[in-house]
């Protein structure tokens, strides 16, 4: 994440700079800088559906974890990129391009996501399920590589079902104020009362990244996959479950819980929800997720259909929902052919589930067979940065 601070009080437009504009943007990078409100900030995100669309931030992301967290050189490190699986040629190139000339690094490997979780689960055939912030994408990967005419994706993530809350919730007249907006005292011991502040130059994106993280946390406590699909009559009386937000007034949610998290399986639920008529066009043509696997599946060879059905993996933020897991097996089981044995696999850890990528790199970068496998410094000054898509297909 990623945070734009004009220095000049007229340029608040929080766009990508042009070079005029340059000097006057200041970045700060980071989810510590984040926290702290400033005046006319702008909360950028480099990423757009899973694709880089500001590689100035991205520089400035990989300074942030080089100098900040990791605290090591990277010339003295060969590097493991993890990609997207629809990463485009140009994408790639320009990705060795700054990791070997700005960063001057000794080897350089790119891998798919898709791939790496396949390898975390010690499988080198899977049909992956990835459903992160910004986009769920279903990957057949096959002796570890992704059957790239198979990749099923969607523009259905995290963030869409965060919004979707908001709005839901503000529908029923409840408002997530953000945390710099108020302060609260302690009056008498347990007894607390809520000042309210006012900063009239904070930006709307600013406003919205602090709702947004407030409303993630309820979404990841309170919900769940229901066991069928939503409708409002069967589940318009069940029980309430009451969540504390940061300003002490306490908040029920009932349906909610279970509507949200449909919309993975039912995406055209985002049509009732008033205020989201921007995505609801876009919703209407997108699949569920038990299509989107289906058809994935479906689209390979059929000798390894039997297998991709075996070991459906869930990796990702958004796929460590409760009774996700549950609910895609139900439907999936419905839905496929008879012959064959559904099985979705998902590390019972969360965390792992989260940063599932991350561990197959880890376990790819350590083997002794892979080390032959590097991009080297020597070959890109040889052959140039398209030499990439030989070396890493």
């Amino acid at each position: 994440m990623e945070v734009d601070y004009p220095d000049n009080p007229e340029d608040n437009s929080g766009s990508a700079p042009d070079s005029k504009s340059k000097g006057k943007r200041r970045l700060y990078v980071g989810s510590q800088a984040l926290g702290f409100r400033r005046d006319l900030m702008e909360v950028l995100s480099p990423i757009k559906d899973g694709m880089v669309v500001d590689w100035d931030i991205v520089e400035n992301i990989w300074d942030h974890a080089f100098r900040e967290c990791l605290l090591i050189d990277p010339k003295e490190h060969p590097m493991l990129l993890a990609e997207p699986c629809s990463n485009t040629q140009q994408q790639r190139e320009k990705a060795a391009e700054i990791m070997f000339e700005k960063y001057q690094v000794p080897a350089l490997f790119l891998a798919k996501n898709a791939v790496l979780t396949s390898f975390a689960s010690g499988r080198a055939t899977s049909l992956v399920v990835d459903s992160g912030g910004g986009s769920t994408t279903v990957a057949p990967v096959h002796d570890g590589y992704v059957l790239q005419k198979a990749v099923a994706t969607s523009p259905i993530g995290g963030e869409i079902l965060t919004d979707c809350l908001i709005k839901s919730l503000e529908q029923k007249g409840i408002t997530i104020k953000p945390r710099y907006s108020f302060k609260r005292k302690e009056i008498r011991p347990g007894e607390f009362q809520t000042v309210d502040l006012d900063f009239p130059d904070t930006t709307e994106s600013y406003k919205l990244y602090c709702q947004r993280a407030i409303a993630s946390d309820i979404k990841e406590c309170v919900s769940r996959a229901p066991d069928t699909p939503y409708d409002d009559s069967s589940y318009s009386n069940i029980p309430t479950t009451s969540y504390e937000l940061p300003d002490g007034q306490t908040i029920e949610v009932g349906a909610d819980r279970f509507k949200i998290p449909d919309i993975i399986f039912n995406p055209s639920l985002v049509q009732t929800i008033p205020g989201m008529e921007s995505f609801a066009e876009t919703a209407a043509s997108l699949r569920g997720l038990p299509q989107m696997v289906i058809e994935s599946i479906n689209k390979c060879d059929v000798d390894i259909r039997r297998e991709l059905f075996s070991s459906i993996l869930l990796a990702g933020g958004t796929a460590s929902m409760q009774q996700l897991k549950e609910r895609l097996e139900k439907d999936l089981l419905e839905e496929s052919p008879q012959a064959a044995r559904v099985k979705v696999l998902a590390s019972g850890n969360a965390t792992e589930r989260r940063f599932s990528v991350w561990i197959g790199g880890s376990i790819l970068a350590s083997l002794g067979s892979f080390q032959q496998m590097w991009f080297s410094k020597s070959e890109y000054e040889e052959h140039g940065a398209s030499y990439v898509q030989r070396k890493c297909p």
